[in-house]
């Protein structure tokens, strides 16, 4: 059998077996090993490592598209100077030793002061180091309870919400919040509690919940996210406006 035919059988094998990356990768990389007289054992490590590397791609890709990220804001656009987030608090939840222990991360501040973008580019930090995460808005807490009303299947709601390893819940505190999006909101964070992390951001410290939800659930939500928590406080004035007063907010126009 002369070389390309067993190539071609070794593609179609690889088809079989459904292995995708070995089989895209197998004509190259089998031309390749036989020029220059790899041992078997060097070609076919080579193959298994295209397998592996492209499954981790497919993997960390179905992370990110289903952790539903709001910006695409990441640690290669942030300035860890410019935060008033202490460095060497930055510094640590970098290491994401927090997700592994199960605890969870406060940012609290003025508007426009890096929270978002910090948790958002924890988020996909976590997403590169193989954990699942999953965003959500207080409204979308709020839709997911209205939504079970008529089935009684608010449980399973939250259950599927636990499948992840780190949700983020972001903008608390801009507006009231009803009865239904609070009750979202404790579910969420009693249903967690020591089970997976949780990393909020909020206009407000909370221990002022209770100004924007029904006290009690806001004290027992409360009581709960605070037990394991890193907080961090921001600190000065918004960085958009900052950046927008300087002309960085916009690609200047041609005249």
């Amino acid at each position: 059998m002369n070389p390309p035919h067993a190539i071609e059988k070794v593609v179609s094998q690889l088809r079989t077996l459904r292995l995708p990356y070995m089989r895209r990768a197998a004509p190259e990389l089998l031309k390749t090993a036989r020029s220059q007289r790899w041992d078997p054992a060097e070609a076919l490590s080579a193959l298994l490592e295209e397998e592996i590397e492209g499954r981790a791609r497919s993997s960390r890709a179905q992370r990110l598209k289903s952790a539903n990220l709001p910006s695409g804001k990441t640690f290669a656009t942030w300035d860890e100077d410019l935060s008033s987030i202490p460095l060497p608090t930055q510094r640590a939840l970098r290491t994401l030793e927090w997700i592994e222990r199960r605890e969870n991360v406060v940012a609290c501040g003025p508007a426009g002061t890096g929270k978002s973008h910090f948790l958002e580019a924890l988020a996909h930090r976590a997403i590169e180091r193989g954990y699942k995460a999953s965003w959500f808005s207080l409204e979308e807490l709020g839709r997911l309870i209205r939504g079970s009303r008529a089935d009684n299947s608010a449980l399973r709601a939250v259950q599927k919400i636990l499948k992840v390893d780190l949700i983020v819940i972001d903008d608390i505190g801009l507006l009231p919040i009803d009865q239904e999006t609070a009750e979202g909101f404790f579910r969420v964070i009693d249903a967690a509690y020591e089970r997976r992390s949780i990393a909020l951001s909020s206009n407000l410290h909370p221990s002022r919940f209770d100004e924007i939800m029904p006290k009690s659930l806001a004290n027992a939500a409360v009581d709960r996210l605070l037990h394991h928590t890193h907080p961090c406080q921001t600190s000065g004035d918004s960085i958009r406006l900052t950046q927008a007063l300087a002309g960085e907010g916009v690609m200047p126009l041609e005249q």
